[in-house]
C-alpha cells in the first residue's frame, strides 16, 4: 500500500486540480455574465474567483510532486516539466505541462494585477479557456480516471456549462460593442418590442408667431373698426388719406 500511495496522491491531486480550475472558470463566467443579477456583489465573491484559482496551483503542484515520487512509472522532474521529453504518454503529459504554465501565467498575473496595464492583464487572464481546455484533455489522456462513467459526465457537464455561459459573454460584448458604434455615429436605438413596427414621425413643431411691430398693431387696430363700420379693409383710399391728414 506505501508504494502506491503516491500513485493515489497523483490521482487525487490531478482531479481535483481539474475541478478547481473548472469551478474557478465557471465562476468568473457567471461573474462577467452577470447571471447573478446586476445589483452590486459583496466583495468576496470575487474573492472567490481567486481563491478557486489559487487553490488549483496547490493541487497542481501535489499532483505534480506526487507523480514525481511514484515509482511505477519512472518520471523525472525535466519530464514533468518540459514537453515532450519523456516516455509515457508523451502527448497526453505535454497537454498538463502546457496547461500548468498557463496556469501559472493566469495566477500570476492576477497577483500583479495593480501594477500591470488593464489590457496586458486581461489579455492574459483570457488564457483561462486554455487551461480548463488543456487539462480537460490531459485527465482525458493521461489520467487512469478517463474510463469512469462519473468522471466522463462530470467532464461533458462542465464543458457544457463554460460553453454556455461563453456564448453568453460573447453576445453581450458584441451588443456593447453595436451600442456604442450606433451611439458613435448618432444612430437612435430603437426601443425594445419595437421590431417590425414604424415609428411614427415626430410632429412638426409650430413656428412662434411673429413679433408685432407698433406699424403691424395700428393697421391690425384699423382693419378691425373698419369691419365694424361695414368697410373693407383694403389699403385706405385717396379721399380718406385726405380726410385724415386735414383732420391733423
Amino acid at each position: 500500500m506505501s508504494s502506491q500511495l503516491p500513485w493515489h496522491v497523483a490521482r487525487a491531486g490531478g482531479i481535483v486540480a481539474w475541478a478547481l480550475v473548472a469551478g474557478s472558470v465557471i465562476w468568473g463566467l457567471t461573474l462577467s455574465t452577470r447571471a447573478l443579477g446586476r445589483r452590486p456583489r459583496p466583495a468576496w465573491l470575487f474573492d472567490l474567483h481567486r481563491f478557486l484559482g489559487g487553490l488549483a496551483v496547490v493541487f497542481t503542484v501535489v499532483h505534480v510532486l506526487a507523480v514525481v515520487a511514484d515509482s511505477y512509472v519512472d518520471f523525472s522532474l525535466v519530464n514533468v516539466l518540459v514537453p515532450l521529453t519523456g516516455e509515457w504518454h508523451p502527448l497526453a503529459v505535454a497537454w498538463g505541462i502546457v496547461g500548468l504554465y498557463l496556469l501559472l501565467a493566469v495566477e500570476l498575473t492576477s497577483l500583479a494585477m495593480a501594477r500591470l496595464p488593464r489590457r496586458l492583464w486581461r489579455r492574459v487572464h483570457m488564457a483561462s479557456f486554455l487551461v480548463f481546455a488543456a487539462t480537460s484533455v490531459h485527465a482525458l489522456t493521461a489520467g487512469t480516471d478517463r474510463r469512469s462513467a462519473a468522471f466522463l459526465v462530470a467532464v461533458a457537464l462542465a464543458c457544457g456549462v463554460v460553453a454556455l455561459l461563453t456564448a453568453i459573454r460573447v453576445r453581450d460584448a458584441l451588443t456593447a460593442t453595436i451600442a456604442g458604434s450606433m451611439a458613435t455615429t448618432g444612430i437612435p436605438r430603437r426601443p425594445p418590442g419595437s421590431a417590425g413596427r414604424q415609428v411614427a414621425p415626430a410632429a412638426r413643431r409650430r413656428r412662434p408667431p411673429a413679433a408685432r411691430t407698433p406699424g403691424s398693431a395700428w393697421r391690425c387696430l384699423r382693419s378691425r373698426q373698419r369691419r365694424r363700420a361695414g368697410r373693407p379693409a383694403g389699403r385706405r383710399t385717396t379721399s380718406t388719406t385726405a380726410a385724415s391728414t386735414a383732420l391733423r
